[in-house]
């Protein structure tokens, strides 16, 4: 019998308890799936970093912890915690964020902003070609790569940038400081989709920003920490940048006296670009365990000294 600790805020436990057993069933695991396992008789703990679980000692037996989240940077320092450490790469929120990321890329693309604020004249704008409008995505992660081939094959030109080289059929591949510059220098549109580590804070800031074409438009769905914000708020008012929708935050949920909310050229989503599917995520943490009980590696496992 395989003991599985389930950590996470109590309503997450009645979306995952059903998902998980037939998972595990599906799997051909023997599971007790529990809330209030004792910490040294657990093999794995399900993981969502805002539970009361912070201090991993006690958990002697344990394999890995399998986190409900796709970032990491609120657990990754987690001194406590010595096992290997998975983060989520859930299909259905990968669909989700292909599907909220393509669909802010086309209405950027096809004025669609502006044609509900003309609709009491005709004031015909026709958009170019998707073939005709660049887009960069930062970050080369699963969620990036799966963003950047889902817009390619809408015909947008997509460079990728990340801070390792890698090589995508239909994608311009860049990496490096130089590889930043080169990636920003042409993109009328941005997406954010890095990780959150000391080494992306403020990627979009005052120099980055203006290495952009004049009107530019950013989406971020990545992480709040990847834009300066008042670096880009100086930019939107200089017109540098055109338009900003994001989706994520220093500071969740937006404080109501922040000046995103109030700026015309911004668009604020309240976190909803992408969310972890019980269904899809249950699969997934069942395949892990079942590698780490035939000892094969483990799936998604966190790089410590890369913080993702």
């Amino acid at each position: 019998m395989i003991n599985v600790q389930f950590a996470a805020l109590p309503e997450r436990w009645a979306s995952y308890q059903a998902p998980l057993r037939a998972a595990f069933a599906e799997a051909g695991l023997e599971v007790d799936l529990r809330l209030d396992h004792a910490p040294g008789e657990v093999d794995y703990v399900v993981y969502a970093p805002n539970s009361e679980l912070q201090d991993f000692t006690p958990y002697t037996r344990c394999k890995a912890v399998l986190s409900l989240w796709a970032g990491v940077e609120k657990i990754v320092g987690n001194q406590t915690l010595k096992m290997p450490l998975c983060r989520m790469v859930d299909p259905g929120l990968t669909a989700g964020m292909v599907e909220w990321v393509s669909g802010h890329v086309l209405r950027y693309h096809l004025g669609i902003d502006r044609t509900i604020r003309t609709q009491d004249r005709w004031d015909p704008v026709v958009p170019p070609l998707a073939e005709e409008r660049p887009v960069t995505v930062l970050g080369l992660g699963a969620l990036g790569q799966a963003c950047a081939q889902m817009l390619a094959k809408l015909g947008f030109p997509v460079t990728g940038w990340s801070r390792s080289e890698k090589s995508i059929d239909g994608i311009t591949c860049r990496h490096g400081e130089p590889g930043l510059r080169a990636a920003l220098s042409a993109a009328e549109i941005v997406i954010l989709l890095l990780p959150d580590t000391p080494a992306t804070e403020n990627t979009l800031n005052r120099d980055t920003l203006a290495l952009l074409p004049r009107g530019a438009r950013i989406i971020n769905p990545g992480r709040g920490p990847l834009v300066e914000d008042d670096a880009l708020l100086a930019a939107l008012d200089s017109g540098q940048i055109g338009h900003a929708t994001l989706d994520v935050f220093r500071v969740e949920p937006l404080p109501l006296d922040h000046p995103y909310w109030a700026h015309p050229n911004v668009t604020v989503t309240p976190h909803i670009a992408a969310e972890t599917r019980a269904i899809t995520a249950a699969r997934v943490i069942a395949e892990n365990i079942r590698l780490g009980e035939a000892g094969q590696p483990l799936r998604h496992q966190v790089d410590r000294n890369l913080g993702y």
